[in-house]
């Protein structure tokens, strides 16, 4: 890896961050506070929330077995993977490598922030081949996005491959796990302390039931993190989303059974899928959907809006002509699918 500073954003490296109220005290006692020109009145809204959320940080750091230090939070992942260009991005210089077909924030943050975004395909099987990775890399490539597992196509990209692209590069790799609460595999936030260039998403969205609140994680060595804190707005997650965040990290035996649900409806979906008249393939999932090719995935997603089923349709993605995304519900609503489809 390249000296932290090599790549980072020169102006990020210097900049001098908000020095927000609420952290200038942070570690003493007090219970006046006439500092923040807030309203004394309608407790507690009416005070700034922790800048850094420490308590949701304290039990993200037990349940993940990350420390507190190399954890940010963030307005769902998308604040997360935004930084990575505001941080280390150079506008109209830098550029970014990243598998295709994959999340789409990735690019779309590229195009905002001006920065060149270049896709290498997946082979026929969804996998990724670290050598074409880095072979599209050059001197101002400053990330490598991956997505494991991957969406739209729910696998897990194949593990010795990614060590091998974050052992050989030698900028920032960062690797999306929203979905990884669904999967046999161990999240690769665990090997932080080998990987200085790693970065390790996940969110509070999928598994955790709770995509209305609007929490990512990102997980990263400390100077990374303190990069991230630098460049973040002062108070970007809210009160209320940090209440929730709590009540909800407060049972994870909760979330543990409903991911054993989610799992087996997902076999029985993924089975039953398969044996419809319009089905021509259903690829393998380690997530809580999967993807499936279909005779005509526009003729099928329009039949199923008109009668109050949505789905995703992936067919203008790059591998997924004619493939549908079918996100895996109650048991109630997949029969309903499963019914609207066998009449076809």
């Amino acid at each position: 890896m390249k000296p932290l500073q090599q790549l980072t954003r020169p102006n990020i490296w210097s900049l001098a961050p908000y020095s927000s109220a609420r952290s200038e005290y942070s570690g003493r006692i007090a219970n006046v506070f006439l500092d923040a020109n807030e309203n004394p009145y309608n407790a507690p809204y009416n005070r700034y929330p922790d800048p850094l959320q420490h308590e949701v940080k304290a039990i993200l750091s037990n349940i993940k077995g990350v420390p507190e230090e190399c954890i940010f939070l963030g307005n769902g992942s998308d604040e997360a993977i935004d930084l990575v260009y505001r941080c280390f991005c150079e506008p109209g210089k830098d550029n970014v490598v990243a598998i295709c077909p994959t999340y789409g924030m990735y690019e779309v943050c590229a195009d905002i922030n001006n920065v060149e975004y270049r896709n290498v395909m997946l082979d026929e099987r969804y996998q990724i081949d670290a050598d074409r990775l880095l072979a599209a890399c050059d001197d101002n490539t400053k990330v490598i996005w991956l997505c494991s597992p991957n969406n739209p196509t729910g696998n897990n990209l194949d593990r010795e491959e990614v060590v091998k692209v974050v052992t050989q590069f030698q900028g920032l790799v960062v690797v999306d796990e929203a979905y990884i609460d669904f999967s046999n595999e161990t999240s690769i936030a665990r090997q932080l302390y080998k990987y200085p260039n790693l970065i390790v998403l996940q969110t509070m969205s999928k598994a955790w039931g709770s995509a209305a609140i609007r929490l990512g994680m990102a997980f990263a060595s400390k100077e990374i993190i303190d990069l991230y804190n630098k460049v973040k707005y002062p108070y970007n997650i809210n009160e209320l989303t940090q209440k929730q965040a709590l009540q909800r990290l407060s049972d994870t035996h909760a979330v543990e059974q409903w991911v054993k649900i989610l799992l087996l409806e997902r076999d029985r979906m993924m089975l039953a899928f398969s044996e419809l008249r319009i089905c021509q393939q259903v690829y393998p999932s380690d997530a809580n959907f999967f993807l499936a090719k279909v005779d005509d995935a526009q003729q099928t997603y329009d039949y199923l809006v008109d009668r109050g089923i949505i789905v995703r349709n992936r067919t203008r993605v790059k591998l997924c002509q004619n493939c549908l995304r079918i996100t895996i519900g109650t048991k109630d609503e997949n029969n309903e699918l499963l019914g609207a489809l066998r009449s076809i």
